[in-house]
This record gives structure tokens, sequence and C-alpha cells, in this order.
């Protein structure tokens, strides 16, 4: 697994200058390092944990969003969903994968998942910011497979987009 920390301060427990001076900068979190660390000893398991690229992991309520390098979501989905399973038991939170660096659309589609996308608007507002819109399709009486509070505030947190949704 390739990630900002060495894999040696993961496996040891016991961080470098290098790493300790990327935690003590606030570019590495305690969480980064905890789900690091979680994702290394589910490695051995899992062999196809060992090509993925570890970002960054956002904790909001009990939602834990980890964001991993493009192309490694379908890494983190397969063995039939063992994976989260295994990482959503040891934190007690629901997991959501989000691949780093993509456009706002696919972004939101993995934020969102099961859910799909009808339509995404940008709102300007008077104050000069933006909010960004975004209409999913759902069946009536159906409950949201998430946390809808969490979900706005990762975008928030990652991103750093407001969001308005909005049911059709």
């Amino acid at each position: 697994m390739k990630t900002e920390l060495c894999s040696f301060c993961l496996k040891s427990g016991i961080l470098c200058q290098k790493c300790s001076a990327k935690v003590k900068a606030g570019e590495i979190s305690e969480l980064d390092l905890r789900i690091a660390r979680l994702l290394l000893s589910l490695e051995e398991k899992y062999t196809s944990l060992q090509n993925i690229c570890f970002y960054k992991a956002v904790s909001v309520n009990r939602t834990l969003a980890i964001i991993v390098g493009h192309g490694d979501v379908p890494r983190l989905l397969g063995y039939g969903g063992k994976i989260i399973k295994a990482l959503g038991e040891e934190v007690g939170k629901s997991v959501r994968i989000l691949e780093y660096g993509v456009d706002d659309r696919k972004f939101l589609e993995d934020l969102f998942m099961p859910l799909s996308i009808l339509t995404i608007n940008t709102i300007w507002l008077p104050d000069g910011t933006t909010e960004t819109r975004v209409i999913l399709r759902r069946k009536r009486g159906t409950r949201l497979p998430f946390d809808l509070k969490a979900l706005k505030e990762i975008a928030c947190k990652v991103r750093k987009m407001s969001l308005r949704v909005e049911f059709a």
C-alpha cells in the first residue's frame, strides 16, 4: 500500500523524523495513521490492498470517508464487500470510499452511492459564494442508506463544496 507515511513507521508504530514532522504540521492526522495501519493489517488477508494508494481519512459523526488513488475504489469494494465490512466493524462507523483527483460529478456519485444523481447545478449566491445543488433519485417511502448531514460535511471537508441536496 502506498501512503504519505513510510511503511516502516506504519508497521512499527514508531514514527521517524520525517513522518512525525508531517503529523506535527497537520498534513497527516491521527485518524489517517489509524486507518493506514488498519489497511496495512488487512493487506495480508486481501492482497488487492497491496496496490492501493491511501491519501486521507475523514470522519464525521457515524460516517468515515476514505480517499484512495485513481482506480483503487474497485480494489477496496472487492471480495464481496468484506474489506469495507472489516473496516466498518473496526472503526464502528459506516464507510464511504472516495477517489482522489476526480471531477465533481464522479466525487458526488461515489459519495451518494447507491442512489443515482439526476442532475448537478451550481447556484451563485448574492454574497459571491457558490452552492452545489444535487438532485437524487429516491423511491418513495424508502429510508436513506446514509446520514445526509454527515455526507454534506464530508463534501465540505474534502472538496470545500457546499451542498444542497434534493430528492425527485
